[in-house]
């Protein structure tokens, strides 16, 4: 019987990873299933651009696997049974379930509320594409010298009042920070971005908490009252309950806590990466729900994957976060570096070059999503038959204190 990997989610980390265990393992022994709700790859760095009503590319996820040997499930994960080693499901045909023997969970995450009164009634967000879409629909609708708040200084908050910015000069669009707006940035860059706020005509409201959304307005901590004829929420992710109900070790933020390579450290069958792994990083901090942590996390989950099912040894990956890369629009971005203690560096690249150099990672993502399974060797690892179930020992090179190995 052939060994069954399931991966829960075709966003980022699990269309990579998906494609890396097709490369990597050889078909007579493994048989892998990707479990999605869409029938497309979505983009999520450019959600943004999809609100602010630019055209990108759609990729059918049927596309992106054909002939790579990944078998495709169109369905909504609903529940979990670890001890069962099960995947409860929803979709056309109804319920139903899925076995697996290893398990990859890469749900990502979706928006955060934090209990604030009206956000998930009345504010839009762009951390998926029907919301994104949603949103591109209510801003074509406004009238000219409409106002939009972005609420959250974060990167999607920062690109996303950028984008709606220069997207639709009409519109009067605001960005309510809780702090000071780009204050982890070095000096030069926190000056880059704020000369691009106000070139595109950004009002930003500083030190400015929000605690409630209503229809027309947001009403901040204070009782001060912003306007806002469209309020985007973009003040954090939340990742789903669903491992957290079927009784994983979590963190409080509900992600799945995970040792060095990726694996749970209460169910060693499951590994988590992208946004839903609660993964220390080699500066000792947990890794920031971004598209730079999906790709850290699930290098080192399928590498830890092939390793235990072939008798492998997982190759020494750094954990190491190194910088926010930040669009300004369409012609302007920061790079910004960080240090080992998440400092911001005091160099940054800014302006068309840094636009220029985040347009050449989106589209080697895109690339890479693309063709899932390029370079496909001619003889792929085969498992061993005394790990097809259990997954084996194995040793991990360069393993730091604290991250666990089983």
């Amino acid at each position: 019987m052939k060994h069954r990997i399931v991966v829960l989610g075709a966003g980022y980390a699990g269309a990579f990873a998906a494609g890396n265990l097709a490369r990597r393992l050889s078909p007579a022994d493994t048989e892998i299933t990707v479990v999605n709700a869409a029938p497309d790859f979505v983009e999520r760095m450019r959600l943004h651009q999809v609100a602010a009503g630019q055209e990108t590319a759609r990729r059918k996820l049927s596309d992106v696997y054909a002939g790579t040997g990944v078998r495709l499930r169109l369905a909504r994960v609903t529940g979990l049974d670890p001890e069962r080693r099960t995947v409860a499901l929803t979709g056309e045909n109804g319920p139903g379930e899925l076995s697996y023997d290893t398990l990859l969970y890469t749900l990502g995450s979706s928006a955060a509320h934090h209990g604030v009164p009206g956000a998930a009634e009345y504010a839009y967000d762009v951390a998926g594409l029907g919301p994104a879409l949603r949103l591109r629909e209510r801003l074509a609708g406004l009238r000219e010298g409409a106002s939009v708040l972005v609420v959250g200084e974060g990167l999607t908050g920062i690109e996303t009042a950028t984008e709606l910015a220069e997207s639709h000069p009409g519109l009067s669009v605001g960005l309510a920070a809780r702090g000071e707006l780009g204050a982890w940035l070095s000096p030069r860059a926190r000056s880059h971005l704020r000369a691009a706020f106000d070139r595109f005509g950004i009002t930003v409201h500083e030190h400015t908490a929000v605690e409630a959304v209503e229809p027309t307005r947001a009403v901040t901590v204070g009782g001060t009252v912003l306007p806002a004829d469209v309020t985007v929420w973009s003040a954090g992710f939340a990742v789903d309950s669903i491992a957290a109900d079927a009784g994983l070790e979590v963190a409080g933020t509900g992600q799945i806590v995970v040792d060095g390579t990726m694996r749970s450290l209460s169910h060693p069958d499951v590994y988590a990466a992208g946004d839903c792994a609660y993964a220390i990083g080699d500066n000792g901090r947990p890794l920031p729900m971004s598209c730079a942590s999906a790709g850290l996390t699930n290098l080192r989950a399928t590498a830890a994957i092939v390793a235990r099912l072939t008798g492998g040894t997982v190759p020494a990956t750094g954990l190491k976060y190194f910088g926010n890369h930040i669009s300004l629009g369409r012609s302007d971005a920061v790079f910004q570096m960080v240090g080992g203690d998440v400092r911001s560096k005091s160099w940054y690249v800014g302006g068309r070059t840094a636009a220029q150099l985040k347009a050449g990672v989106l589209k080697g993502a895109e690339w890479g999503i693309a063709h899932p399974t390029f370079g496909l060797p001619t003889r792929r690892r085969r498992v061993e038959a005394d790990r097809s179930r259990t997954g084996g020992p194995v040793t991990v090179q360069g393993a730091r204190h604290g991250q666990r190995s089983r």
